[in-house]
């Protein structure tokens, strides 16, 4: 077999051979594709860097029609991601997006630096397609917020947004929208309205999270909504819609839902203590919101005495959401057992700087050992039995503690009412036995006492200036008054009754030592009359005659009125 010198190619060899010039191929490919995505980068760099300027001047113009102030645009960055440009190039710019980031926003009322900015932003990212820039109005189909702060300022400080616009400045933008946003989603956004007096801190709410859907130009705003209350402090969580906001006076602006509030903590207050969870719907707009709700609190208590009693109200209410005063029309709550209705108003009156507490509360059908385990120290109430009360209460504003403040000026009675303490039953008893001329009769026991009479208590102090007093046998007409804190009592006045005075004696030989005395003590139809007075405290009262002269007992009833008018 010869050999020429020149050996075929084998199979390795093509194989090497194709490897080498798919090499090749995919180097070329690699350096097009790279050349491509260079190219892309770069229309894109250039499309985003065309379209800054034109979409900083929107968004400034679309801020400043929307809340009708100035507008600081702290930095703004827009992009397009590299694979779009291809895109706007086969679809005449659909499909192309454009997102914008944003930070350092802040818009002022029409220039004022004297109060707060009204909106500060710290950050804004949205994406929008290249084909809706141009069109009127834009679509934003998402936009996420970071480090939302609106402050409102106290409503008489408030801008004249109904004013003509200043000198060289154009009018707020027509109600045609230029921007129509489907959603927005604010994280930690933060809610502050300025009180009147500058040195007080503002009231603030904090929402965890808030999203808001837009369901087309004019139309309200769908919100659902996660917040902290400021006082008392409490998660509310709420739904419902909003707008359309009225750029003149967001006061007007339309708000419509429905809340649940849980945890709420009233040991916030000076006065009060305990937690809250309510629920409800609304509707109206933010300067007068209609509410219909519900509450509950288990706990709900005094600080000074500590004895919690169940409350549940049911009420209809006005609000005013831009400075929280409200309306009461009515209020029909339970305390206890006993039920009542309430109707007045928390509000800021005229030149005042605080708000004044002013209901009129009536109770038809209550318990008076509600009300005295609510307002009275102790493991039980002095007094059980029915009530009705018809009274009204007042906090004016001013310094000191609300209780320091408080004021109830009113008229009550009780019927069949006993003592819960047994040494203040049985001198009841005592009484009653003697008074009907039975001072022996041991069954007679347990003796029910109606009261009825008019009240004031102001300062920590109750008076009474009319009080009678009625139990089988005796009628009783005082007037006094029992200190809260001490409690101190100092009653004194007339007791009637229907047996005469030796009929009130238990051994036999008193009966007729005191029998030519009785025409002494009878006047105006009564077995007798007697002046007594019921002093010490409300645990061990002391019972007996009234021994000051008149003239001191006026000289102190005098002082009493004096002190709490």
């Amino acid at each position: 077999m010869g050999y020429n010198g020149r050996q075929s190619d084998g199979p390795g060899e093509a194989s090497v051979k194709k490897k080498r010039s798919l090499r090749k191929k995919l180097l070329w490919a690699g350096v097009a594709a790279a050349a491509l995505f260079g190219a892309l980068a770069g229309v894109a760099w250039h499309l985003s860097k065309r379209f800054e300027p034109f979409v900083r001047d929107q968004l400034v113009e679309y801020l400043r029609a929307r809340f009708d102030g100035d507008v600081e645009l702290g930095s703004l960055d827009v992009s397009m991601p590299i694979r779009d440009p291809l895109a706007a190039l086969l679809r005449k710019g659909k499909g192309a997006r454009v997102r914008v980031k944003a930070g350092h926003i802040l818009l002022r009322h029409r220039g004022r630096t004297d109060i707060p900015p009204l909106l500060v932003i710290r950050q804004l990212d949205f994406q929008m397609d290249l084909s809706t820039l141009l069109e009127k109005p834009a679509r934003v189909q998402h936009v996420k917020l970071e480090g939302f702060e609106l402050t409102i300022p106290p409503k008489g400080e408030r801008p004249d947004f109904g004013g003509a616009p200043a000198a060289g400045r154009p009018p707020a933008a027509a109600s045609e929208p230029t921007v129509i946003i489907d959603a927005v989603d604010l994280d930690g956004m933060k809610l502050a309205i300025l009180p009147r007096d500058r040195a007080k801190a503002p009231l603030e709410f904090e929402m965890a999270t808030l999203r808001l859907e837009s369901a087309g130009p004019g139309v309200p705003m769908r919100y659902e909504t996660v917040m902290t209350n400021a006082r008392p402090p409490g998660l509310i969580q709420c739904k419902g819609t909003f707008g359309p906001y009225v750029s003149g006076e967001p006061g007007e602006s339309p708000l419509t839902g429905s809340y649940v509030f849980t945890d709420a903590d009233l040991g916030v207050f000076q006065a009060i203590a305990g937690k809250l969870s309510s629920k409800g719907e609304f509707k109206g707009k933010l300067n007068e919101i209609i509410v219909d709700g519900e509450t509950h609190t288990p706990d709900f208590q005094l600080k000074a005495v500590k004895n919690p009693v169940p409350l549940r109200t049911k009420f209809h209410a006005i609000v005013d959401g831009t400075n929280g005063n409200t309306m009461l029309q009515p209020v029909e709550a339970t305390l206890g057992a006993s039920r009542m209705t309430c109707r007045g108003a928390v509000a800021r009156n005229k030149d005042e700087t605080k708000k004044t507490i002013d209901f009129r509360v009536v109770v038809n059908r209550g318990r008076v050992e509600d009300f005295l385990r609510l307002a009275v120290k102790g493991p039980k109430p002095p007094l059980e039995g029915g009530t009705k009360m018809n009274f009204r209460m007042r906090v004016p504003p001013g310094p000191g503690k609300v209780a320091s403040r408080l004021v109830l000026d009113g008229t009550f009675s009780l019927d069949a009412a006993t003592f819960t303490s047994d040494t203040v039953q049985e001198k009841i008893d005592d009484l009653s036995r003697r008074a009907q001329g039975r001072p022996a009769a041991e069954e007679i026991q347990r003796v029910p006492s109606d009261f009825a009479g008019a009240f004031r208590m102001k300062g920590g102090q109750l008076d009474l200036s009319r009080l009678v007093f009625a139990i089988p046998g005796a009628d009783v007409a005082l007037r006094g008054g029992y200190h809260i804190e001490s409690e101190e009592l100092d009653f004194r006045g007339v007791v009637k009754t229907k047996a005469r005075l030796s009929q009130m004696a238990k051994s036999r030989w008193k009966r007729i030592v005191l029998k030519p005395v009785d025409p002494f003590f009878a006047k105006g139809g009564a077995g007798a009359v007697f002046r007594i007075a019921i002093t010490g405290t409300r645990s061990e009262p002391h019972f007996g005659l009234d021994k000051s002269k008149p003239e001191e007992q006026k000289a102190t009833n005098a002082a009493r009125r004096s002190n709490t008018r």
